[in-house]
């Protein structure tokens, strides 16, 4: 079978992060994640021996006239896509016209948003498939060998069956991660991805579990995804390294996982590290967890070579973090950006704002904490977004039940400001996240990051993260559209 797994484009000059995000933003300065899960199921495809064509229009920068020449040159007999709630709407659209112009070909969604409202998109265009749950690499696999060879249907897939919605059950993570086949970067053009917190290239990521093991967050919509957590064996995920090493002179890996593992895990993981003499080899970044690594170990990762962390702060008011059951205290925040940065390794926070309970002195508050981490050196970047209460989450149940939600136009869910009733104005939620950005803009910070600077690799970093937080202010600056301008 011809498949095309794809990122459509959807029509705006500002970019869509879509692919491998937990969160979704129109960049003006676009930053693309490497989809690693699409990219394993292009790649088990492949070694089925069907036909694979990545398409990610987004990434490469396609018009959507060139991408509508594409489809009709190659003809596939099955696209498949990731979806989120804000652009959902807008994949309809495309799969009304996919269907029109191309009645044959079988169309695929996946992600988060159909997870969590799987009948929705298929009462609502004429989509063929949807595949729900976090291991849809497993699934659009086991769904094309279906389709081919007639092999049984795992659970997790919905579909129209003589007019009806049916599905073949809840989706069941029981897939096992080591038996993943090594991702065909070159099929799935890896030189495509990278953050702006990449410093030093060529640079990819890697994903050692599905997702994050503490996975209680009433905010994050791949909780939805991933309600029970997997990891990689050790050894797997330090042979993927080398060979990335070896193939393509990779110098720098964001593993993103949703929370990298912690414990014994991760200590093997150091060793192994060190053993193999990786860590003169290459930088590793990852997403951590506040509290939940010991001063010991944050010193073992920066003698592995790990070199940031991302820790979420998301507000600087105990009953905000509560509430969102991250189930830290503010002083656990403090502690592990202090211990980390003291082992020498660069902190990145993530903060949000727009919380329905929090008044606008309480998210003052978290500007103060996030500049004076900053200002002392206890942190090094930071990233700061309107929180979004995506369908299938608690906090979207949440919402419901207090009536806080404005609207549920999933148009209106793209963080260009606030779809719950807070008691701050949406004009002032969209200022306080300029202010957060701007809180890199004090004297100690900016001497500290020059004086950081050692290579032609770190002025490079810091011009780029300089463009940057130019790029989020004006994000941020944008007021919002109507739901019919979308």
């Amino acid at each position: 079978m011809k498949v095309i797994i794809s990122y459509p484009p959807l029509g705006e000059k500002r970019c869509p992060t879509l692919g491998q995000n937990r969160q979704f933003q129109w960049f003006h300065n676009p930053s693309f994640i490497y989809p690693m899960v699409p990219a394993w199921a292009a790649t088990m495809l492949e070694k089925c021996g069907h036909e694979v064509i990545w398409n990610d229009a987004i990434a490469m920068g396609w018009s959507e006239d060139k991408f509508w020449d594409f489809l009709k040159e190659v003809k596939p007999e099955m696209i498949a896509f990731e979806t989120k709630t804000p652009v959902v709407k807008r994949h309809w659209e495309i799969i009304r016209r996919l269907k029109a112009e191309y009645p044959d070909s079988l169309v695929v969604l996946f992600g988060d948003h159909v997870t969590a409202l799987p009948e929705e998109s298929l009462n609502n265009s004429p989509v063929d498939f949807v595949l729900t749950g976090g291991d849809y690499d497993f699934l659009l696999a086991n769904l094309v060998e279906h389709l081919e060879k007639g092999k049984e249907l795992e659970p997790g897939i919905w579909f129209r069956k003589k007019g009806e919605i049916v599905s073949t059950g809840q989706f069941s993570l029981n897939h096992d991660l080591d038996a993943l086949p090594e991702i065909n970067r070159d099929l799935t053009c890896w030189h495509l991805y990278g953050e702006h917190l990449f410093i030093k290239s060529p640079h990819t990521y890697t994903m050692a579990g599905r997702d994050c093991w503490y996975g209680k967050c009433t905010f994050c919509s791949w909780t939805t995804l991933y309600p029970r957590y997997r990891v990689r064996k050790c050894e797997r995920v330090l042979d993927e390294i080398g060979n990335l090493i070896k193939r393509y002179g990779v110098r720098e890996i964001f593993d993103d996982t949703g929370t990298f593992p912690a414990g014994r895990w991760l200590e093997n993981f150091c060793a192994g590290i060190i053993e193999r003499g990786y860590h003169e080899q290459v930088a590793i970044s990852c997403n951590a967890r506040v509290g939940a690594i010991s001063e010991e170990q944050f010193k073992m990762m920066k003698k592995a070579g790990f070199r940031l962390l991302k820790f979420g702060l998301e507000s600087a008011n105990q009953k905000t973090l509560d509430r969102l059951n991250k189930g830290i205290k503010v002083s656990d925040i403090i502690e592990s950006c202090r211990l980390a940065k003291k082992a020498g390794l660069t902190v990145h926070l993530t903060t949000m704002v727009g919380y329905p309970w929090e008044s606008l002195e309480e998210a003052k508050k978290t500007v103060r904490l996030s500049r004076k981490l900053l200002s002392d050196g206890h942190a090094d970047m930071l990233q700061a977004t309107i929180i979004i209460p995506y369908p299938g989450t608690p906090l979207f149940e949440e919402a419901k039940k207090e009536g806080w939600l404005k609207t549920e136009d999933w148009n209106e869910y793209d963080m260009r400001g606030p779809v719950m009733t807070t008691p701050v104005p949406e004009e002032q939620v969209k200022k306080l996240t300029r202010v957060l950005y701007t809180a890199f803009l004090t004297p100690r910070f900016i001497g500290r990051t020059v004086f950081s600077i050692r290579s032609a690799d770190d002025f490079r970093f810091v011009m780029k993260a300089g463009k940057a937080v130019l790029g989020h202010l004006r994000d941020f600056a944008l007021r919002r559209k109507n739901a019919s301008e979308c």
